[in-house]
């Protein structure tokens, strides 16, 4: 179990600003020399004679002739505007950037899964074992909405897939009226930062966290959805950040193997149908699978795939999400039953795009001699913890995998290098690392995409469950970091390249924002801060972290104490701004 290795020191937090400002426009290329003004003089006495017969014109005659002669001037001034950008000789071409548009901040969006459920009836790719659901299932969201600097909420609200609303935290405010909401202030008049909370909301489908922008950038806000059970075939317990919909996701660590369920659920929450494909990578090559292009998901709904059906018997499976039309969300529902004893549940969560390093967090690591005893057992392979590399390109990845504890680097045995075939997943065991939690950093000549599988229970008479960790971006300012209620909870920090300070506000159920703390990591370590139960009173919900110094990650890990529970989420980017994008003319 991770330990509390990290003391907090109450300081202030100072959130990072970021401003954006637009350039000047360009005017290197305006018709200001002779030529123009010769070209101006003469277009303008071209058009003196139409103005003057326009006069004399009855009035249903003149909006022809304003016709003619506006068709005329606006042909004088495109020969004006061609004459001057045309090059007039040896060295006189200049390049004009593209222009830029601001393109204002939407609304934050995050699809919260719906529970874990078994499969219903026996379709191909199915495994007919499986009992009813579990009677001691839960699933719950917390959710965390920050307030403007101002002290007011934005326009933000929990509901269905559907849009029925299950809690309202702020009204929506018209883009013409005045925010209405009111925040406290103590004496002096200084508002006070308060947040929107969401606390142990019971969910039994698909729900949605949504919050309106407020002066021109994204509301801070995240939630997330965590799944418990204590009997049946879904035993164990599965939490997953509530994401953004996008339109290009990638998923690593399905299994569709003998006992493996894999279920990608793709959920369409704009009012626009989404047409989907799958690109799907297995551990010898890319698959091509029938079906598995041009998925029709209709706006406001959730469509299963059973990944069997399309890939069977994989024993490791990445798959690459596409979406043209409406932006989807992507989760992977992934389940174990290893003849009758439950063998754990996962979400398995997007992880970042490919490129040629990825960091992952919280790889939570139990004692390597009862994993070599329990995974060189038959059907017990992928009982123990082990990296995934997806190299989707056509060309090998030789990757350098180093992993990073609480006293700095270990070493990985057989030396951390590895070649990742092309078009197909790579699994590196972990299993031989001693026990505690692990940053993991690799990088690689080409691009890839990676995750990390943990591991809970080492009796294989009994239960157990797994949770996959997967490659997340760098932290940067005031992410929102909701956790789940109930069990032990901790907030697991890497710092792979340089010492980084990390600041992590808790926010309590009450809504109020509380003293922040910072934790200071050793470049090169990883560092474990158990969450407390609550401050003040009030049970904790989220927190509000931000990062300073060299780059550093962060995931929340989820175990229950006396059951072989556990769950990971990565810390979501923090919300974005009004961007600024370049804008091509032409025709």
């Amino acid at each position: 179990m991770p330990r509390d290795d990290t003391p907090a020191t109450n300081a202030p937090e100072t959130p990072d600003t970021a401003g954006s400002s637009a350039g000047a426009p360009d005017t290197a290329g305006s018709p200001n020399g002779p030529t123009s003004e010769r070209s101006g003089r003469s277009a303008r006495r071209s058009a003196a004679p139409l103005l003057s017969r326009w006069k004399a014109l009855p009035h249903a005659g003149r909006l022809g002739g304003v016709l003619s002669a506006v068709v005329l001037v606006a042909a004088g001034g495109g020969l004006v505007s061609a004459t001057a950008l045309s090059p007039q000789g040896p060295g006189s071409s200049r390049t004009v950037a593209a222009p830029l548009a601001a393109v204002p901040a939407g609304s934050s969006i995050g699809v919260c899964p719906g529970p874990a459920r078994l499969l219903e009836g026996a379709p191909v790719g199915t495994d007919p074992q499986f009992s009813p659901e579990s009677a001691t299932a839960k699933s719950d969201v917390n959710a965390v909405v920050l307030g403007s600097s101002a002290g007011v909420l934005p326009g933000s609200r929990l509901a269905s897939l559907k849009g029925s609303t299950l809690v309202e935290l702020a009204k929506a405010t018209p883009a013409s009226a005045s925010p209405t909401g009111t925040a406290t202030r103590p004496a002096n008049g200084t508002p006070v930062p308060l947040a929107g909370v969401v606390s142990q909301r019971g969910v039994d489908d698909v729900s949605v966290l949504s919050a309106d922008s407020q002066d021109g950038r994204q509301a801070s806000a995240g939630a997330v959805m965590r799944y418990a059970a204590e009997d049946g075939d879904l035993r164990g317990s599965a939490a997953a950040a509530c994401q953004q919909p996008a339109n290009d996701l990638w998923l690593v660590g399905a299994n569709t193997a003998l006992g493996r369920t894999a279920v990608l659920n793709l959920t369409n929450t704009s009012g626009s149908p989404a047409t989907v494909s799958l690109d799907l990578f297995g551990a010898k090559a890319q698959i091509q699978a029938p079906g598995s292009r041009g998925l029709l998901v209709a706006p406001g709904t959730t469509r299963a795939v059973i990944l069997a059906g399309l890939a069977p018997g994989e024993e490791r499976l990445s798959v690459r999400v596409r979406s043209a039309g409406g932006p989807v969300a992507a989760v992977i529902q992934q389940s174990v039953l290893r003849g009758l004893t439950p063998g754990g549940v996962e979400f398995i969560a997007p992880a970042t795009a490919p490129a040629v390093r990825q960091v992952i967090s919280a790889v939570d690591i139990q004692d390597p001699a009862g994993l070599a005893n329990l995974t060189g057992k038959p059907g017990f392979a992928d009982a123990g913890p082990a990296l995934q590399i997806t190299v989707p390109g056509s060309a090998d990845a030789v990757a350098a995998i180093k992993l990073f504890g609480r006293d700095g680097q270990k070493a990985l045995p057989g030396g951390g290098v590895v070649t990742a075939k092309a078009g197909a997943v790579t699994e590196v065991p972990l299993s031989g690392m001693p026990a505690g939690s692990y940053t993991v950093a690799v990088s690689s000549d080409v691009s890839f995409t990676a995750a990390a599988r943990v591991t809970r229970g080492l009796d294989p008479e009994n239960a157990s469950d797994f949770a996959w960790s997967a490659a997340s971006a760098r932290l940067g300012s005031q992410h929102v970091v909701p956790v789940p209620s109930t069990g032990d909870r901790y907030l697991v920090f890497g710092a792979p390249d340089g010492r980084a300070t990390i600041s992590y506000t808790p926010v309590t159920a009450d809504g109020k924002i509380r003293a922040a703390a910072a934790a200071d990591i050793a470049g090169g370590t990883t560092a474990s801060i158990k969450v407390p139960a609550d401050v003040g009173g009030s049970p904790i919900v989220g927190y509000v972290v931000s990062a300073a110094g060299d780059p550093a990650f962060g995931a929340v890990l989820l175990q229950q104490e006396g059951r072989p529970d556990i769950a990971t989420v990565a810390i979501a980017p923090g919300a974005t701004g009004q961007e600024q994008v370049p804008v091509t003319l032409g025709y």
